[in-house]
C-alpha cells in the first residue's frame, strides 16, 4: 500500500532542510561581507548579479520559491493539527516541538515582508539595486531592526531543530543517546548562526 503522507512528511523536512538551510546561509554569508563595509558587501551582492537573469530566475522559483510554499502550506497543515505533549516528550523538546511551530507562524508574516519589500517591490518594481546603502537606510528603523533580528533568530531556530526532527523523521538517530547529541550539535550550531547575525547587523552601525 502507497503511504502518502509518510512520503508527503518526508518531502516536506528535506525541503525544509535544503532550502531554508541553502537560503539560510547564503544569506547570513552574503550579509557577513558587510563586516568588511560597504565595499564589501556591494562586491558580493554584485557577484550574485553576474548570473544570467534566466538561470537566476530559475533558481529563484523552482529551486527556492516552490519548495519553501511547499514546505510552508504543508506545514501549517501540520502546525494546525499538532498539539503538546508533555507526556510523550521530555521537558526540553516538549519545548522545541512548540517553538518550531510558533516560529513557523511567525515566519509566514517575516518572510511575506522581507521577500515582498525587498525582493518584489524594492528590486522587482522600482529596480533598486540591494547595497549597503540601501540596507543600512533600510535599518535606521528600530522596528524594522527588531522584526528582522526576531525574523532571522526564528528561521535559525526552525532550520537548526529541524536538523534533529530530520534526523528522527529519516530514522538517521534512532536512539536517546544519538538524538541527544544531534539536539546538540544543532543548538550550537543555532548559536553560532545567531551570533553571526548579529555582528553583521551591527555593521550597518558602524560605517
Amino acid at each position: 500500500m502507497f503511504h502518502t503522507t509518510f512520503y508527503v512528511r518526508r518531502l516536506h523536512s528535506l525541503c525544509g532542510l535544503l532550502v531554508l538551510g541553502m537560503v539560510l546561509f547564503e544569506h547570513i554569508f552574503t550579509n557577513s561581507m558587510a563586516i568588511l563595509g560597504p565595499e564589501g558587501l556591494n562586491t558580493a551582492l554584485e557577484m550574485m548579479e553576474l548570473i544570467p537573469k534566466p538561470i537566476f530566475m530559475g533558481l529563484e522559483i523552482g529551486g527556492i520559491a516552490v519548495p519553501l510554499l511547499f514546505h510552508g502550506i504543508y506545514g501549517i497543515y501540520i502546525a494546525l493539527q499538532a498539539k503538546n505533549n508533555p507526556c510523550n516528550y521530555g521537558y526540553i523538546r516538549n519545548w522545541n516541538f512548540a517553538l518550531q511551530r510558533w516560529t513557523a507562524w511567525f515566519l509566514v508574516v517575516f518572510l511575506i515582508w522581507h521577500v515582498g519589500y525587498l525582493r518584489f517591490y524594492v528590486k522587482g518594481i522600482t529596480g533598486t539595486p540591494i547595497s549597503f546603502e540601501l540596507l543600512q537606510n533600510f535599518f535606521q528603523s528600530p522596528i524594522v531592526v527588531v522584526l528582522y533580528v526576531i525574523g532571522m533568530f526564528a528561521a535559525i531556530f526552525h532550520f537548526c531543530n529541524g536538523i534533529t526532527t530530520f534526523c528522527m523523521t529519516w530514522g538517521i538517530t534512532k536512539g536517546p543517546r544519538s538524538q541527544k547529541v544531534i539536539s546538540i550539535i544543532s543548538m550550537l550550531l543555532c548559536a553560532g548562526m545567531c551570533l553571526m547575525t548579529l555582528i553583521f547587523m551591527g555593521s550597518y552601525f558602524i560605517y
